[in-house]
């Protein structure tokens, strides 16, 4: 008997696969409440359709099923702007997996309110950030939203456990869900990333089939490709010459990193919830996307404004690793870092090849680069080496100073 505070109608966060059909379900069961299913079309490379006919045959109604393609929105609103920032998590992590949590947020919230639903609900597990992610960013664009969150509240605490209560509950289990699955994957425009089983012992290289987006670089093309990639305000905005949107963008990048092997990384990160877990990542078009825009800033940007930006990165990038997407101090830098790129427009050619992209190129009518100040050969007087010896002189006033006190100390 559902209790009397229950929700009446949930909007689940809901992929089509066994966990969240276990938990849209057990949300039945739970609460006699009316579902309402959201699955995002991020780009994660398989076929959503089936989604549909699923939450159909598990009592959702065809018109509370969502089934929205949001890549462009993405790439657009969320990828880029990170990528302005070069954010990358304790050093090496794109944030794949972060940047997408609170779009999915977004459009949980958006639903609640336009079907009159009290509640959203997520499969996040309790050890995860991925929990955090989710409700911080619900709870910032709705206030009074519930969330539930299933695997904080059932005692499914296992595989096993999880596919007997779905035979008994008439919740169909795919033929290779049954038993230990070898490792859990999540997937987006952005990245993969792989987890668990195989992969929980660090001492332990990665089975070569983890991979699922990027061949192995030793077997990649044996001949580098180069590409062109125009960017504007800081975003890219062309590949060899050819105007394309954003999601397409990432998407050839994709294609084009994945063939050379660009973009795996092996880490053990630190969890927002305290535990260091180990993960596999590919992400071969922000790996690319990241070279590229690091080299446009480098003519372009200033140092002092470059070097700030340096200092604010990893603050930027642990707001968004922590699901603090839609908080004030994470817009707060973003208006920052958004008006460092007001220059950032010119074109970087990129070296691909066996697993590596290196700049090889780059040219801006924003170039801050002067090749009369820097030449070894005669400049002109566009610069007069003689002002260096007072410059000097001045900025080591402090150290000399130092010097003499600890010279009279000595005696």
């Amino acid at each position: 008997m559902p209790a009397a505070n229950a929700p009446k109608k949930v909007v689940l966060a809901y992929s089509g696969g066994l966990d969240t059909s276990i938990i849209l379900k057990w949300l039945q069961d739970e609460y006699g409440c009316e579902l309402v299913t959201f699955t995002a079309d991020l780009g994660q490379g398989e076929e959503l359709e089936p989604a549909r006919a699923k939450a159909q045959l598990l009592g959702v109604k065809p018109e509370n099923i969502h089934i929205v393609d949001v890549r462009e929105e993405f790439v657009r609103d969320f990828v880029f702007p990170m990528f302005r920032a070069n954010a990358v998590y304790e050093g090496l992590y794109l944030l794949g997996t972060s940047i997408a949590r609170p779009l999915i947020s977004k459009h949980l919230v958006e639903i609640a309110r336009a079907s009159g639903a009290d509640a959203i609900a997520h499969g996040a597990t309790g050890k995860g950030n991925d929990q955090v992610r989710f409700e911080l960013s619900a709870y910032a664009l709705e206030p009074d939203i519930k969330v539930i969150a299933p695997w904080r509240l059932w005692d499914l605490t296992s595989r096993t456990k999880l596919i007997e209560w779905a035979e008994a509950h008439q919740v169909p289990v795919p033929k290779d869900k049954r038993g230990e699955a070898p490792f859990s994957v999540d997937a987006n425009l952005l990245h993969t990333s792989s987890e668990g089983k195989v992969l929980e012992d660090p001492a332990e290289e990665a089975p070569d089939y983890v991979y699922q987006r990027t061949v192995d670089p030793e077997k990649a093309p044996d001949e580098p490709e180069f590409i062109e990639i125009g960017y504007l305000r800081g975003d890219p905005v062309s590949l060899n010459g050819e105007a394309l949107s954003p999601a397409t963008m990432l998407t050839r990048l994709n294609e084009l990193g994945g063939k050379h092997g660009i973009g795996r990384l092996d880490l053990v990160e630190g969890r927002y919830v305290g535990m260091k877990s180990r993960g596999i990542y590919e992400t071969p078009g922000g790996t690319i996307m990241l070279e590229g825009h690091r080299a446009i800033e480098s003519i372009t940007l200033d140092r002092g404004a470059a070097h700030l930006k340096d200092e604010l990165m990893p603050r930027y990038a642990e707001l968004i690793y922590f699901g603090y997407w839609f908080s004030p101090e994470r817009e707060m830098l973003q208006a920052l870092i958004d008006h460092s790129q007001e220059h950032v427009q010119g074109t970087v050619r990129l070296k691909l090849y066996k697993g590596r992209v290196s700049c090889v190129g780059r040219w801006s009518d924003r170039s801050l680069y002067s090749e009369q100040h820097v030449t070894f050969e005669e400049d002109s007087g566009a610069y007069d080496q003689k002002d260096a010896q007072g410059f000097i002189k001045i900025n080591a006033l402090r150290l000399r100073l130092l010097a003499m006190r600890a010279k009279r100390l000595k005696g």
